[in-house]
């Protein structure tokens, strides 16, 4: 193909660039040959211009089509070269999070640097029995992919896991072991598994280290072979390890640190078992605190410590050797600390007292003086001497460092050598898979001898991987038989010669060695002499001496000469290794015990000559080698696998990656020689379908053919004029790179075209259409405009003649208001005028009438003030006169008082007086103060009252002038007056009336007031009753809703509790079943085999793993033969099973205990019948005797209210009724009413009172002889006759006749039976109190044992504390469980003793019957004898089969084990086996036979479980055995008697009830067992179901059409598409059919088949959806669209079956999801948020997995941007849900089984002759 077709105008290349390796750019215009330069255009806008070397006119790479981005495989790619590939793998790992690629052979795996969930358990179930490319690149493919073509090949296996520190080897390679160990199971060997898996952390905590690169980076090499059985079952496994890096012991750079084990160790120091190692902080030590970094993020060295030390355990390594291991190791970190003192240049000495070297010494069981003396001198031999020599200082610290290294290099092989002896196992190895995790290329800027190891090792994997790509290039063509030529591949043989060939760099090192004054200098002078300019992958360096260059295939790599030859070497002092092989520490006797086995073998071997006294130690390059060449000598002999780790960046950034560091790693590990080798040849390759679906676009008609490969060959030759680009195979089509890209090309423009073919006819089509309707539309308008006009005209006329009508009547109406306007307004005036002139003379009148009043006042006033005035003067005169008068009378009291005799007379008894009179002084001056207080007071009012006075006197002044003013209008005043007067008498006559209008009115209203308010509080009454009503019922609406939120939280807990119930009773069941297997194959091993039989019932064993049953009276011989194997096997439940095995013992002894319980109540129960006969006529007399005093009481009751009811009617008296006074008709008919009444009253009194104590007698004499009644005495004769009492008349006569001494006495003897009944109930009262304090006690006892187990689990770790609750938790739980049990034993007590005492009311009744038909027959017999005809009647059969005792196994043989379910199912009623077991089972029950019964019952469960498990995996069988086990149960419930039961029953079927046996306990049996045969039922029906699932509802194409595919071109190695292509919907629909006919057939319940239905749906559901989740070609809209086609199919399905209510539906809703979510817009914010509420059913996980591989189908369709991912993210990051991936295919639902009563009459069943049943009869 010319260059100018493929780089024409728009065609995208990659430019190389210096930051991003390679950019994308656009061409800008065509080029043509002959251009030195390319116009290109950037993805940001930019153009430049590309050169073109005019010699090699070499053109940049072309890209991709888009559709071909983001492939599975890299090989897929239409142009194979290092940008695609680049971009690619960038695309899947940023944009995708997709860390996986497949590339041909190799997977590529690159570091998220985040926890993925794509590893958990339900993943490794997806990936098992699929092709490799049939899903998503995955480790779990390529263990997988291992895994099968071991046991399909025969051949061994291995996965080679490569790649730099960091890139994720360890982990890599940690999961395809625990993919190997979940998917095969262990052989014989208990937790082979486990063991395998443990020992990683083992490995990891002594060879890993954190480095700069990796926080966890494996210092070794190692291959792990997992050994596998015939039967394809781990055994065991075997480790190699290699170049350990010994010198991280002594030194680690800055930022890095020690192996992981040392820190463990130092954050573990303050446990006890610890002290004695005297260890602390990691930064005490020299040789862990260089690094300077002694902590990792988010590791707890201290639970990694945890982890290891379980993993030492459970690999069998003893307490006692792990603590021997960390002695060594602390016993290193003290020897680190040792100090060396400088004593001289050449001699340096250690203080015998330096207190870490004391430790070391005692922590290794060495002298300590003979340690510190080797430390710092050395031994010289000579031929005839030897010398002690001191060493300088720093020989000292590098010998102390290498014994260091030498310790911990002999404890990491000796640790390997244990593991590998616990991991060994006694069975011989069929096959093995390999893991080898080694070291990547690996380049520093200084790069030593462990770097030059690693390259080495990694130029021979390279070769090995070139020459395995080529050979399955070479397989592949000729296995298509097409020609090919000889691809050039890049052979490193040449490099690998310079290392290790003769006189190579490993030689010459090696002869260095052995020379006495050998150095790093001479070593690099030998490799330029020898080396240089004679190999063109040697080279040296322009600056440097010692150092040099090798061109690895890789790159070239620049070694430092510096300490190769002390590493090659691998020295230690000699007499160092003497001191510790005389250690007294068992462990370090352990470790140097080979270094003793050496030389004695060498010296046997060697010669007494001087060629045997010569050192034989390896140097660490030979055996590097020799493991080497070991290793690739088991690689070759096994089918390698490759994967491929790549380190996406330095800065461990999550899902970032750099290009340039990318690109090295690509070409270091060989995947780009990978895509050279693939694109040299023809790297796209298609089958002939596959081609025909995709390209049938490019094809007209005519050219479709029925040979799909001629079709092929013409198109391939119209498009593609060049054949060498292309190659027809014998199945495959093979295309040379570019091709594919071409052909999508063709077809985009094909497809292109015809769109725009499409869009032409669409848009002539739309433009026609729209100018039809403009058209229609204009003629519409027209002729609506034209009605419109005309109807506006019509209406101006009507609207011109309404206007000169209005205008008329307008005017006309203006005229009268204006005349009447005018008129009204005369006659205003002249009332107006008329007014005033009558107001005005008015106003005269008053003013009149006002002066005379005001003249009358003031001529009064005068008057008044003249009077006064003439009053005070008579006053004065009068005061003036008697003043004078009193005045001589004082002059002449003076006189007599100055005489003496008048004196004395005065002062007799002047004393006294003088006493009163100042006495009467005191009393003057209060009352003096307190008038002159009162004058003060008047005197102020007085003044006051002037004041007011002469205000009014001034008011009179201005009023008499304002009255001189007015009395001329007073005339007028007085004439409006009398009119006002007249006018008051009016109103007061109107107001009268008004008051008694109103005092109506007021008495009326107040009525209707009264009226309303009785209405009101009528209403307000019945409105608080309504709102009582309306609170009740909101009351009982949220008791409602709280009983329906508790009851259906109580089903879900009822259905977890059954699922969880019956995952248990699997997983106990399946460990029995395993544990009979290996006893059966352990009875077969141990007795001689026959030599034609092959097949035994333990074949069956891995078909029935899942399937098996226990019972305590059929498993009693096997319960005891339970080891401790399966003991070990069941570590989850021991003590359940336990506890099973004791209740089974317990519900044993209670069978016998209510046996004999049973006939010693049948024996009491027939005495107590004959005490009851005698006492029954006592107690009828009783009976009715206590009726009628009931009777009469309840009359006496109506009598009493009918008297109240007259009471209160004679005594209520109503407002405006009068009662009847005395004498009148009402009165005296009311009293002579209430005469009878009392009369009537007392009768009834009186026979009351004698019924009572006839009452009391008879129950004295009933109770006579009975505890209660020892203290009743009674006697009859003391009662006193009627002719003895007195009558009198005040007495009442309820005193007659002694009725009431007779009642006293019954009262009393009552009396005395209440008081019996009372100290009963204290009794039972205190016994409850008792019961519930001792129920409190025990809460009280379990509060503080809860409270310890609470503070106890506090102090323990995080796993301890986990697994300390789980057993508290099953102990407390299995405690519980047996209580209730004791519960349930109580109750079925009660309920067996009841439904005896039911049956023997029965057969009373039934006896009482007889006894009266048998009177009747006597008294017919007395009638004359009449002639009969007599007839014979027909056998009534009684449902019952009778049997031999020991024809129970002919009968089970024939019923069970040889029974063909397909035969019966057609041509015998459903369920007929279960009913005659039944029948048979009647027989049994009706004859009293307990053994009968049980063996019967027993022999049938054992047969069910054999036929089961012989034939598990046939579908009819099981459904056949689920249906007759579920009959059987139900019918030992329908006839069992119960009431619950027997309601459904005919009186028939309720006379076939069970009479003898209560089989309560074998209904359980029996739903266990159906339990597990529906399991078994599940099991079967999802191995059937699960090929045929993937392949219907995903691969499967209903419509082959241009969205169908798109290209992938995957190499699926191991692909089966022929097989698939044939299944379809329909398949799995007529499956689905199947299964249901056959359920229905077999008579199945509808409920069970509904959940079975709902199962299988759950199933396929959770299939497809697990496998659209790890299939990137599967997620596309084309696909969405079958998807939902698919389903609509099987809802159309359980549709046309009336399923549509069994929850079938509900269970496909997340697959509905999906479907919608590959076809629903997925760009704005708006489309993300409908997403979310769109899935519900989805998780979060499930949702941004699809939507990540979205993947077009079509150029035309677009990848969901990452920006919309993100918005995903954001808005379910609140979303409570599961962050699991994948759905649980595993899960089944707990099923129910519900009781379903059958309506077939069991005397109708008759036995057909085909059962061979003969022996038994119908009775």
């Amino acid at each position: 193909m010319a260059a100018s077709e493929l780089y024409s105008k728009y065609a995208r290349v990659w430019i190389p660039d210096a930051a991003e390796v390679w950019k994308s750019a656009e061409l800008i215009k065509d080029y043509t040959p002959g251009d030195s330069t390319l116009s290109l255009q950037l993805e940001d806008g930019t153009e430049v211009e590309h050169k073109i070397d005019t010699q090699t006119n070499h053109l940049p790479p072309l890209r991709n089509p888009n559709i071909l981005v983001g492939e599975n495989d890299l090989t897929a790619l239409s142009y194979l070269h290092e940008p695609a590939v680049l971009h690619n793998l960038k695309v899947r790992f940023v944009d995708s999070k997709l860390i996986y690629t497949y590339c041909g052979i190799v997977l590529v795996a690159i570091n998220p640097y985040e926890s993925l969930p794509i590893y958990e358990e339900d993943i490794i179930h997806a990936y098992r029995g699929q092709n490799m490319g049939d899903m998503d690149p995955h480790i779990f493919a390529v263990a997988e992919e291992a895994y099968k073509q071991m046991a399909r090949d025969e051949r061994n296996q291995s996965i080679i896991v490569s790649g730099e520190s960091g890139a994720g080897k360890t982990v890599s390679a940690k999961y395809a072991m625990r993919y190997f160990a979940t998917v095969s199971c262990s052989s014989g060997e208990a937790n082979v598994e486990e063991k395998v898996l443990a020992s990683s952390p083992i490995m990891e905590a002594l060879g890993n280290a954190k480095t700069t690169r990796n926080d966890n980076s494996s210092r070794f090499g190692k291959y792990i072979e997992i050994g596998f059985d015939k039967k394809h079952c781990i055994i065991g496994a075997n480790m190699r390890t290699y170049l350990l890096e010994k010198s991280r012991v002594v030194f680690q750079a800055h930022g890095e640190r020690n192996y992981h084990i040392f820190y463990q160790l130092c954050a573990s120091s303050h446990l006890s078992e610890f002290k004695a190692f005297r260890l602390g902080c990691a930064d005490d030590f020299h040789y862990t605190n260089q690094g300077q970094s002694p902590v990792i993020d988010g590791v707890d060295d201290a639970k990694e410590m945890n982890n290891t030390r379980k993993a030492f355990s459970l690999l069998g390594i003893n307490e006692g050797d792990q603590m021997a291991i960390y002695q060594i190791l602390a016993a290193l970190l003290h020897l680190s600390n040792v100090e060396v003192k400088e004593q001289s240049a050449d001699k340096s000495s250690i203080m015998p007292d330096n207190a870490h070297l004391l430790v070391f010494c005692e922590l290794m069981g060495v002298p300590c003086e003979e340690m510190a003396h080797w430390l710092c001198h050395r031994k010289l031999k000579t031929t005839t001497e030897t010398y002690v020599k001191p060493v300088p200082k720093i020989n000292a610290v590098n010998g102390r460092d290498a014994l260091a290294k030498h310790i911990y290099a002999r404890l990491f092989s000796w640790i390997v050598g244990r593991v590998n002896n616990a991991l060994k196992s006694s069975v011989r190895q069929h096959s093995f898979i390999g893991v080898l995790d080694i070291y990547g290329f690996e380049t520093f800027d200084v790069n030593s001898f462990e770097q030059f190891c690693i390259n080495y090792a990694n130029e021979k994997l390279q070769q090995q991987f070139n020459l395995h790509v080529f050979k399955l290039e070479q397989e592949e063509y000729m296995k298509e038989q097409i020609p090919w030529t000889l691809i050039d591949f890049y052979d490193n043989q040449p490099c690998i010669n310079l290392i290790e060939a003769k006189l190579g760099v490993l030689d010459l090192l090696d002869e260095e060695c052995k020379m006495p004054k050998g150095s790093d200098d001479t070593w690099a002078q030998k490799l330029y002499n020898t080396l240089l300019k004679r190999n063109a992958h040697f080279d040296k360096p322009r600056l440097s001496n010692r150092a040099f260059i090798i061109h690895h295939f890789a790159d070239k790599v620049e070694y430092q000469c510096v300490g190769f030859l002390e590493k090659n070497k691998d020295t230690v002092n000699e007499e160092q290794i003497n001191v510790l092989k005389k250690s007294q520490f068992e462990m370090s006797l352990r470790l140097f015990e080979d270094d003793e086995k050496a030389p004695s073998s060498t010296n046997k071997k060697s010669s007494p000559g001087r060629a045997g006294q010569k050192d034989t130690k390896k140097t660490v390059g030979l055996q590097f080698r020799q493991s080497l060449h070991l290793l690739m000598d088991t690689l070759n002999a096994t089918t390698p696998h490759y994967v491929r780790c790549i380190k996406p960046n330095d800065h461990k950034a999550q899902f970032t990656l750099a290009p340039v560091r990318a690109v090295q790693q690509l070409r270091a590990c060989g995947i780009l020689e990978t895509v050279r080798i693939s694109a040299a040849g023809f790297p796209s390759r298609w089958t002939y379908q596959e081609f025909f679906v995709r390209y049938r676009v490019l094809m007209k008609q005519k050219d479709v053919l029925p040979d799909r490969k001629l079709t092929c060959k013409n198109l391939l030759e119209k498009c593609i004029k060049d054949q060498n680009q292309y190659q027809f195979g014998k199945n495959k089509i093979f295309f040379r790179a570019g091709q594919v890209a071409y052909l999508e090309k063709l077809r985009s423009d094909k497809l292109r075209l015809a769109c725009v073919r499409i869009q032409k006819t669409i848009r002539c089509w739309l433009a026609r259409k729209k100018y039809l309707r403009m058209r229609e539309a204009a003629i519409i308008i027209q002729k609506h405009v034209r009605g419109h006009q005309a109807r506006c005209y019509v209406k101006f006329l009507r609207q011109t003649r309404a206007a000169v009508v209005i205008q008329r009547n307008v005017r006309m109406w203006a005229t009268r208001r204006r005349y009447q306007k005018q008129r009204s307004a005369a006659i205003t005036l002249q009332c107006l005028f008329r007014a005033y002139m009558a107001r005005q003379q008015f106003y005269k009148m008053v003013y009149e009438q006002k002066a005379v009043v005001i003249q009358k006042w003031v001529k009064g006033w005068l008057a008044r003030q003249h009077y006064k005035r003439t009053v005070a003067a008579i006053v004065l005169l009068q005061s003036c006169v008697r003043r004078m008068k009193a005045k001589r009378e004082l002059k002449k009291l003076k006189v007599e008082a100055r005489s003496v005799e008048h004196f004395k007379k005065l002062n007799f008894g002047m004393e006294n007086k003088i006493m009163q009179l100042q006495h009467k002084i005191n009393e003057q001056h209060k009352e003096n103060r307190e008038l002159s207080e009162r004058l003060n007071v008047v005197e102020k009012t007085q003044g006051v009252e002037r004041e007011r006075l002469s205000r009014e006197i001034e008011n009179l002044r201005r009023s008499e002038q304002e009255a001189k003013a007015k009395a001329e209008s007073v005339p007028s005043l007085l004439e409006q007056l009398t009119f006002l007067r007249q006018e008051l008498d009016t109103t007061r006559r109107e107001k009268d009336e008004l008051e008694k209008e109103a005092k109506v009115y007021r008495e009326t209203t107040q009525e209707m007031v009264e009226e309303l308010n009785m209405k009101n509080s009528l209403l307000n009454n019945e409105k608080d009753e309504l709102n009582k009503l309306i609170l009740e019922q909101t009351q009982q609406l949220t008791e409602i809703k709280t009983n329906v939120v508790k009851t259906k939280q109580l089903e879900k807990d009822l259905n977890e509790e059954r699922s969880r119930y019956q995952s248990l009773l699997s997983e106990h069941l399946s460990l029995e079943e395993r544990h009979r297997d290996l006893k059966e194959e352990m009875d077969l091993n141990i007795s001689p085999s026959k030599s034609g039989h092959k097949r035994t019932d333990s074949n069956y064993s891995s078909n029935s793993s899942d399937f098996s049953l226990s019972l305590g009276s059929t498993d009693g011989e096997d319960s005891s033969t339970h080891t401790e194997d399966e003991d070990q096997s069941t570590v989850d439940l021991p003590v359940l099973l336990k506890l099973q095995r004791r209740i089974k013992e317990l519900e044993q002894e209670k069978k016998s205990l209510w046996q004999q319980i049973d006939k010693k109540e049948e024996a009491q129960q027939e005495k107590a019948k004959e005490a009851e006969e005698q006492k029954n006529v006592g107690r009828a007399e009783l009976d009715l005797e206590t009726l009628k005093r009931q009777e009469l009481e309840s009359e006496n009751k109506k009598l009493k209210q009918d008297l109240n009811e007259l009471r209160k009617s004679l005594t209520e008296e109503s407002k405006d009724l009068v009662p009847p006074a005395p004498g009148s008709l009402p009165y005296q008919i009311l009293l002579e009413q209430l005469n009878s009444s009392n009369d009537e009253l007392e009768m009834r009194k009186e026979e009351v009172l004698l019924l009572r104590s006839h009452m009391v007698r008879q129950e004295a004499l009933k109770y006579k002889d009975s505890a209660l009644g020892e203290g009743v005495n009674l006697d009859l004769t003391e009662i006193p006759t009627i002719q003895d009492a007195d009558r009198s008349t005040d007495i009442h006569t309820l005193n007659e006749d002694g009725e009431l001494w007779l009642a006293y006495e019954g009262l009393k003897e009552t009396n005395r039976l209440l008081e019996c009944q009372m100290r009963e109930q204290a009794r039972i009262h205190s016994e409850e109190t008792k019961t519930l304090q001792e129920q409190v006690s025990k809460f009280k006892k379990e509060k503080e044992q809860q409270q310890k187990l609470l503070a106890q689990s506090l102090l323990l770790p995080e796993d301890a504390r986990i697994d300390a609750s789980l057993q508290h938790e099953i102990t407390r739980l299995t405690s519980e469980n047996l209580e209730l049990m004791e519960l349930q034993e109580k109750q079925d007590k009660t309920i067996r003793k009841l439904k005896k005492q039911l049956r023997l009311y029965m057969k009373k009744l039934e006896e009482y019957e007889v006894s009266s038909q048998q009177k009747n027959n006597s008294s017919n017999m007395n009638a004359p004898m009449r002639a009969i005809n007599i007839t014979r009647k027909e056998k009534e059969y009684q449902g019952m089969l009778e049997y031999k005792q020991g024809d129970e196994s002919k009968l089970l043989k024939n019923l069970v084990v040889d029974l063909k379910p397909r035969g019966v199912a057609v041509s015998l009623i459903p369920g007929l086996p279960a009913y005659i077991i039944f029948m048979c089972l009647r027989y049994a029950d009706n004859i009293n036979d307990d053994q009968r019964v049980s063996t019967l019952l027993n022999s049938t469960i054992s047969s069910i479980k054999g036929v089961i498990k012989r034939r598990g995996n046939d579908f009819e069988v099981v459904s056949f055995w689920l249906a007759n086990t579920c009959r059987l149960m139900h019918c030992l419930k329908q006839y069992s008697g119960e009431e619950v039961f027997v309601t459904c029953n005919t009186p028939k079927q309720n006379e076939h009830c069970l009479t003898n046996f209560e089989l309560s306990e074998y209904q359980g049996v029996f739903g266990d067992l159906a339990i597990q045969i529906y399991r078994q039922l599940i099991k079967c029906m999802e191995d059937i179901l699960q090929p045929i699932i993937v392949v219907s509802m995903l691969e499967h194409e209903t419509i082959q059409s241009v969205l169908g595919s798109k290209p992938t071109g995957l190499r699926k190695r191991s692909r089966s598409s022929s097989v698939n292509e044939a299944v379809t919907v329909d398949a799995l629909l007529q499956r689905l059919s199947f299964f249901h006919t056959t359920m229905n057939q077999h008579g199945m319940d509808l409920g069970v088949i509904k959940q079975v239905v709902r199962q299988q749906f759950y199933i396929i559901c959770a299939v497809t959806l697990n496998h659209l989740l790890l299939r990137k070609d599967m997620c596309s809209w084309s696909k969405g669209l079958q998807i939902r086609y698919n389903v609509w199919q099987l809802e159309e399905w359980l549709s046309e079956r009336e399923l549509a209510d069994c929850g079938a539906k509900e269970t496909l809703e997340p697959l509905v999801q999906a479907a919608q979510l590959l076809q629903i817009k997925k760009k704005t914010e708006a489309d993300a948020q409908a997403i979310c509420n769109m899935c519900t059913a989805l998780t979060t996980a499930q949702i941004i997995k699809v939507l990540t591989l979205y993947t077009p189908v079509i150029e035309f369709e677009e990848r969901v941007p990452t920006t919309f991912i993100d918005t995903i993210k954001d808005i379910l990051k609140d979303r409570v849900q599961s962050f699991a991936l994948m759905m649980d295919t595993k899960k089944i639902f707990s099923v129910t089984l519900p009781f379903t009563a059958s309506s077939v009459a069991l005397e109708t069943i008759q036995i057909p002759a085909s059962l061979n049943l003969g022996f038994l009869s119908r009775i």
